[in-house]
């Protein structure tokens, strides 16, 4: 007889948040994919286009670890008609030493909220300037909230600016974040006026044509890039990429196809990403981050299955601990 532990979104968020063990659980899976401890397929993605819908599936098994993830994450953008989330995602562990399912976390895409804000983190962590900053988002959505409040974790913010395309929603975001944060949070007249104003810049939209222009980009910034996490989408001027001091991806392979890396090469804005390191090479120390204040720098985010596995393995630990879930025996 085998036992699954099923656990809600509601148990879930009450266990795991942005805080120091999830930026650290998420670096650490980063590293071990750079030390080639990591067997991570390519997602599977499953178009669903009569319903409005996606899947996309990743997965990751690390070597060490009791159990692997298997998440599927799908986006069925009719469901609020029915009263259901859009993104009803759930990730299922898997024991690594018997292939039995060991848990089941209904958590709608929470998990790859908090996975996703905590990568940001440690994209800042290593390529943002030391010291006080000022942090750019552009974006109001749920990941233009997670990844403010991630790098408030690893950086002195000392006030944000932001910018989306509906003006009630940036004023609501900017008085949500400042209430939440304790920081000043000011509602920018455009793009280009965010960009220009701070030291860390964000981009968390489902562009398709670039956002951010290389001219307005000025020494000593970075930018991490996640909302191109699918072929075709776009937030930055590929010549962006062409001029930084370093470009940083979580995975080559992925983000050559679905990622900024992908409009860079096509545009030859870079010839080849033989130059580009990944995340956990630049946290191994096998690759350099920044290392001076004026240098620009981006790191290019698409998510990956290490980082599901990670911040699954802590969310059942941290249950486990607490007695939580309910048990099926079958």
């Amino acid at each position: 007889m085998t036992e699954v532990t099923i656990l809600t979104e509601r148990e879930l968020r009450g266990m795991v948040g942005l805080d120091r063990e999830a930026v650290d659980a998420i670096e650490d899976a980063f590293v071990r994919l750079a030390d080639g401890k990591v067997e991570m397929p390519p997602i599977m993605h499953i178009d669903v286009k009569e319903n409005a819908g996606d899947v996309d599936i990743k997965s990751a098994y690390v070597r060490g670890v009791d159990q692997f993830a298997v998440k599927i994450g799908a986006g069925f953008f009719n469901n609020h008609k029915l009263g259901l989330p859009n993104s009803p995602a759930s990730v299922v562990l898997v024991s690594s030493k018997t292939g039995v399912v060991e848990a089941v976390l209904l958590d709608n895409a929470y998990l790859t909220d908090v996975r996703t804000g905590a990568a940001g983190a440690v994209a800042a962590k290593h390529l943002a300037k030391q010291g006080p900053v000022v942090a750019g988002i552009l974006g109001t959505g749920v990941q233009a909230r997670y990844q403010l409040e991630a790098l408030k974790v690893v950086r002195d913010v000392t006030r944000a600016i932001v910018w989306g395309r509906d003006g009630a929603k940036a004023k609501a975001y900017a008085a949500e974040m400042t209430k939440k944060l304790g920081i000043a949070v000011t509602v920018a007249s455009g793009a280009e006026e965010a960009v220009r104003a701070c030291d860390v810049l964000v981009t968390t939209t489902n562009a398709k044509l670039p956002l951010v222009r290389a001219e307005w980009v000025k020494p000593g910034l970075h930018i991490t890039a996640m909302g191109a996490d699918l072929a075709g989408k776009q937030e930055l001027d590929p010549a962006i990429l062409g001029h930084a001091d370093r470009v940083v991806c979580d995975r080559r392979s992925q983000c050559e196809k679905m990622g900024e890396l992908q409009h860079a090469l096509a545009s030859g804005a870079l010839k080849s990403s033989s130059g580009v390191a990944e995340l956990g090479e630049v946290a191994a120390g096998r690759a350099p981050g920044r290392t001076s204040d004026s240098q620009i720098t981006v790191c290019d985010l698409t998510g990956t299955g290490v980082q599901d596995t990670a911040i699954g393995v802590l969310a059942y630990r941290r249950a486990k601990a607490k007695g939580l879930g309910t048990i099926v025996r079958n």
